[in-house]
């Protein structure tokens, strides 16, 4: 009969604490080593970035800015918001890495996917909210306000930007963590079917967080494809998920390692 044993490498408290600060550590100086050639081309990149909105405006019409430094910390911001997104890969790799220790053996060869999945999943989710969530977003209340005189300034709008492109980019995460959460076995397709009217909750929750108004048409937009990739999600669970509870279960004792 085969017993199960502690892994070599169980980790205290402490030393969970400092392998977070390491992988903190190397996140950071990643971003930071992006920012540097990421602000030399930061004004073409928020030219870029501006048009979901610039293109509705009326001709003739730029964001504005309120003081001196606006524009300085505007183009700061925007390296970073690069950065990240080009760091993304590591940063995944460094959250992998944390959460090794924890895995069996069988479990961590899954690094390369992981790494693979969660960078395409992230800028895929930001391509959408560009090409498609945040130009409706931005023409609907435009159009809206047609009477007026529009003065949008870079700060809230870069902060919308921000919030857009990584909240939509971090919600597209979900078939990836799904389908590592089922072959681990701690959640099932069953589990999410049952559970589909509180997903429905909080994907409307979240479309309301992230759009920039309590619009209805607005959180569709983002909320109808979240609940696709949740039917995706269950979908990945089905086809990876089945009997990897009982598996994990047979091989707690030889396949946990250091």
């Amino acid at each position: 009969m085969r017993t199960a044993r502690k892994p070599p490498d169980e980790m205290t408290f402490l030393e969970h604490l400092e392998d977070l600060r390491k992988r903190l550590f190397w996140s950071v100086i990643s971003l930071f080593v992006a920012i540097i050639p990421a602000y030399a081309f930061s004004k073409p990149i928020f030219t870029f970035l501006s048009r979901p909105v610039t293109q509705f405006l009326p001709d003739g019409t730029k964001l504005a800015f309120r003081t001196l430094t606006e524009p300085f910390m505007l183009y700061l911001k925007v390296s970073f918001l690069v950065a990240v997104f080009a760091a993304s890969p590591f940063i995944f790799y460094q959250i992998w890495k944390f959460v090794a220790p924890g895995l069996y053996q069988k479990e961590r060869k899954y690094v390369i996917p992981f790494v693979l999945f969660t960078t395409v999943f992230f800028l895929g989710g930001a391509a959408f909210a560009y090409y498609v969530a945040y130009p409706f977003a931005c023409g609907f209340f435009i159009k809206l306000g047609s009477d007026f005189n529009p003065v949008i300034t870079v700060d809230d709008f870069f902060g919308l930007t921000v919030k857009m492109l990584l909240g939509i980019g971090l919600v597209f995460e979900m078939p990836t963590l799904v389908f590592f959460l089922s072959r681990m076995g701690i959640i099932s397709a069953a589990w999410m079917i049952k559970n589909f009217k509180y997903a429905v909750l909080a994907v409307f929750i979240i479309a309301a967080v992230i759009t920039p108004s309590p619009d209805m048409v607005n959180q569709l937009i983002l909320a109808v494809p979240m609940l696709a990739l949740y039917g995706i999600s269950i979908l990945v669970a089905v086809i990876f998920g089945k009997g990897k509870k009982r598996k994990r279960e047979e091989a707690a004792g030889p396949d946990r390692a250091g």
